[in-house]
């Protein structure tokens, strides 16, 4: 089990001009933007740099973006501050940003064509060498919820089966790891990997692919509309997803990394985002392995830019104009508690056994739809939750496999059916 310090970061929202700025890139905004972030005593930051931009045709990743990325990199490093890179944007708060040579008169599939798939590995590989020397580069992730360009609900998908994902993943991964060996590179996917009958990215890619499983939470996919902004459900999403994910783990202690978690208004209004920040970390930290907790996001989003969702607006720890709110003012709390107490928490004994259709922990888990909110496994973990337990998960198919219990320190399993 590891007893490191579990990380405390943010995912990086430029203030001037969101992701955009790119296009006017500004390393005094971006260092007044770092120094805000280093006042909450956070110790890493997520970046984000704009696909179509730093590639935009496929044999030209230019030198000039890639130069600021490391410049972003080195600002960072100056105020303490550790990067992990994705690449591939891709999905960012609803919009989608592809190059202009996988679209319309060029359209290839994201995932499966060769040149396609070339291109991607080449711009990973680029990124991550240019990165590599930098002693505060933690490593790539392939992209930012990418999983969500491979089907339902996108109105315009590029399908691609398990297979073919996991080929994808390897693939990229690999790029990575050349471009800067020994990093910790990983993917992550948005919570239909989890949750989602049918989905081509799968909860064994994400717990077995990777230095570490990245989860993403955010409550507005059910569970707050079901279990109210301070229901055990809601408070605990975070902790379930981290606990779910061990299930398919082949190693008992894979690190789990909550890359994002936010507090989503109206579901959590912005009086409650205070509360909900400190109960939702609580909880995850109650977890083992916890790698790092990355907040969902640094800045607000400028109501001086259209068309956004509204609950895009305001989910920074900061203001547009970089004042502290209430939940930058609680993570920053806990942040500082933490640094000074040792991260040990108990094991957890008692399993829920998921049942997801299959037998293989490497298959598809047709039945995925039963860890999803409103679903036989989900409500089950927040019964125990709510009486008092710590469920962990494991999959049926090893509930009674005594090694893989024992190295998990499970000693009870039960089932849906037997959680009243």
């Amino acid at each position: 089990m590891s007893t490191a310090a579990p990380r405390f970061g943010v995912n990086y929202t430029p203030s001037q001009g969101w992701f955009h700025h790119w296009l006017d890139f500004d390393l005094d905004d971006v260092r007044a933007d770092l120094d805000s972030i280093a006042g909450l005593g956070l110790d890493h930051i997520r970046v984000f740099p704009l696909w179509p931009l730093f590639q935009p045709n496929r044999t030209l990743i230019r030198p000039r973006a890639v130069e600021q990325l490391v410049q972003l990199a080195d600002a960072a490093a100056e105020r303490g501050l550790d990067v992990n890179v994705d690449g591939l944007q891709g999905h960012l708060s609803s919009f989608d940003f592809l190059p202009a040579w996988t679209r319309t008169w060029h359209r290839r599939n994201l995932f499966t064509d060769n040149d396609v798939v070339s291109g991607q590995a080449a711009y990973l590989r680029t990124l991550a060498a240019a990165l590599a020397d930098r002693p505060n580069f933690i490593g790539m992730t392939i992209g930012n919820e990418i999983n969500q360009f491979s089907g339902p609900p996108h109105p315009d998908p590029d399908p691609v089966t398990p297979d073919q994902a996991g080929d994808w993943l390897r693939t990229l991964l690999a790029a990575c790891e050349e471009g800067a060996p020994g990093k910790l590179h990983l993917h992550a996917e948005y919570d239909a990997a989890w949750y989602l009958d049918g989905h081509a990215f799968t909860p064994a890619h994400a717990a077995t692919i990777g230095a570490v499983t990245a989860v993403h939470s955010w409550v507005f996919n059910g569970t707050a509309q079901r279990h109210g902004r301070t229901g055990t459900a809601t408070e605990h999403h975070a902790a379930y997803l981290i606990e779910l994910s061990k299930a398919w783990a082949l190693e008992p202690h894979r690190p789990v990394w909550l890359q994002e978690v936010g507090a989503p208004a109206p579901l959590i209004p912005a009086e409650h985002a205070a509360a909900f920040t400190d109960a939702t970390v609580a909880a995850a930290l109650d977890c083992a392995d916890v790698w790092g907790i990355t907040w969902w996001c640094s800045h607000d989003v400028s109501r001086s830019l259209a068309d956004f969702p509204e609950l895009e607006y305001g989910l920074g720890l900061l203001t547009n104009d970089r004042k502290v709110k209430p939940a930058g003012e609680s993570l920053a709390r806990t942040v500082a508690e933490w640094r000074e107490r040792p991260y040990a928490p108990a094991p957890r004994t008692l399993a829920l056994a998921v049942d997801v259709g299959d037998t293989d922990t490497t298959a598809t888990a047709p039945d995925r739809a039963t860890c999803a909110p409103g679903g036989a496994f989900f409500e089950a973990f927040a019964r125990l939750t709510e009486a008092g337990a710590r469920p962990t998960a494991v999959l049926a198919s090893r509930a009674e496999d005594s090694a893989h219990l024992a190295a998990r320190s499970i000693t009870e399993v039960v089932h849906p059916d037997d959680v009243p």
